[in-house]
């Protein structure tokens, strides 16, 4: 080629037809170039939007994919290579919750505008209870998992995690309520049992604190304790005020609509959680009263060693009773949620959403509660009942699970309450910024005029 030669323009492919020897180029010619990058411009599209539509309730699924873990690890009867099964899903739940918090952090950095909206939906902003829950679940299992397998170095880590998730629960536990009485526009006939996750999110990281006290040292554990027990009587106490207003919306207006009558079984989390939550720090306290010099529970030489112990065992006899009457409760609240399933399928079909992730986490701490009754009691009978409703919650989790892969691969599932048209809303102008109003228009250009 010389130097007068013009670059020539990029090939175009042409499609053909062959007739006997004959070769039809009527057809329109199409461009590899241009459709590779007409696929390229449509994926990023699809990528904006499945980010713009990633909510909050996709943590409710870091929640059921932890609790699949948490009972396969602590399941009564063990067989081989479940262990295994349980740390698998373990890691697979730490790559989701990083993937899902990184998609939230772009989701608001990008559209700072769909975090208000989202805060003041009255249903979109109750699942942000589910993120510190997911973490809690994660703070579980490095404890179960990681403490055990690598040493002392995961018991920082776990620690730091779970005053992470203490901080957050605690904050979303007292500011989500206050939002609800003063910023959402709501009816009694509206009440749901989505109403249950911010306040749940205390019971959870109570729980979670007393399985991370376990491995504590002493004076660590005693603030470990503190801090749990005084989470664990806000979140159970607002639990309580709500169930009646739960059961009365139910009495009143009946079912919830089909797209959230999954929400019913939400009840059984804070009864269930409680129960274990409970029973794991009475353990802890009773473990330390009996370690030489009564371990982190001898604030100061208050009390002696015997009395040390005494008060750890009341306190011990008294949460064995107090978990039963709130197993009491969730088993009630989980008949009702079992019954109000079956009666709605018999009449209509339950169309899948992220709600259907309401399924797994309630009725596996209702499990953990079963099998931590059983631990303490030696109840043969609490054993299997709690192998059994395990077992329910890990062939529900595959089942959800599956369905949410399927769904969020096709990008079906990626769809936010909160945004009405599907796109960010707009900036608020502030009263400085408004636009000028003809009459503002005209009334200056009066004035240009006289001066």
């Amino acid at each position: 080629m010389s130097s007068n030669d013009t670059p020539l323009p990029p090939r175009r492919i042409a499609s053909t037809t062959r007739v006997g020897n004959a070769s039809d180029t009527s057809a329109a010619p199409t461009t590899t170039l241009e459709t590779h990058e007409e696929r390229q411009k449509s994926w990023g599209t699809e990528f904006r939007r499945r980010i713009l539509n990633f909510t909050p309730s996709w943590f409710s699924v870091n929640m059921g994919t932890g609790i699949a873990s948490i009972l396969l690890k602590n399941l009564p009867y063990q067989f081989k290579h479940l262990d295994v099964i349980a740390n698998a899903i373990f890691v697979l739940n730490v790559i989701l919750f990083t993937v899902f918090f990184l998609a939230s952090v772009i989701r608001y950095t990008v559209w700072p505008t769909v975090w208000h909206a989202m805060i003041h939906h009255p249903t979109q902003s109750l699942y942000i209870g589910t993120f510190p829950m997911g973490l809690s679940t994660i703070v579980n299992m490095v404890v179960f998992t990681c403490v055990p397998a690598f040493g002392k170095d995961f018991v920082t880590v776990a620690w730091v995690l779970w005053w992470i998730s203490a901080v957050i629960s605690l904050g979303i536990g007292i500011i989500m309520p206050f939002v609800v009485h003063t910023r959402h526009k709501t009816s009694f006939d509206e009440i749901s049992g989505v109403w249950f996750l911010p306040i749940v999110t205390n019971v959870v990281a109570s729980a979670s604190g007393g399985v991370v006290a376990t491995v504590l040292p002493p004076d660590h554990a005693r603030v470990t304790l503190v801090v749990s027990y005084i989470m664990w009587g806000i979140g159970v106490s607002c639990a309580f005020f709500l169930m009646p207003l739960y059961y009365a919306r139910l009495a009143i207006y009946k079912l919830p609509p089909k797209a959230m009558i999954v929400s019913v079984f939400l009840p059984v989390g804070p009864c269930g959680q409680g129960a274990f939550g409970l029973l794991q720090l009475a353990s802890v306290v009773r473990t330390l009263s009996r370690s030489p010099g009564a371990g982190g529970l001898d604030a100061g030489g208050l009390y002696s060693t015997e009395e040390v112990q005494m008060m750890a065992s009341a306190v011990y006899a008294v949460s064995i009773i107090v978990a039963f009457v709130l197993w009491g409760v969730g088993f009630f609240w989980l008949c009702n949620a079992v019954m109000t399933i079956f009666d709605t399928m018999r009449r209509q079909k339950i169309p899948f959403n992220m709600g259907w992730w309401g399924f797994t986490f309630p009725i596996g701490v209702f499990a953990t509660a079963t099998t931590a009754l059983a631990k303490e009691l030696n109840s043969t009978a609490l054993r299997i009942a709690g192998t059994f409703v395990s077992l329910c919650v890990v062939l529900l989790w595959a089942f959800v699970a599956s369905k949410t892969a399927i769904l969020g691969w096709e990008g079906s599932i990626f769809l936010a309450p909160c945004l009405d048209d599907g796109k960010p809303p707009a900036p608020q102008r502030s009263q400085s910024e408004s636009p000028a109003t003809p009459t503002d228009v005209s009334e200056t250009l009066v004035t240009e005029v006289v001066v």
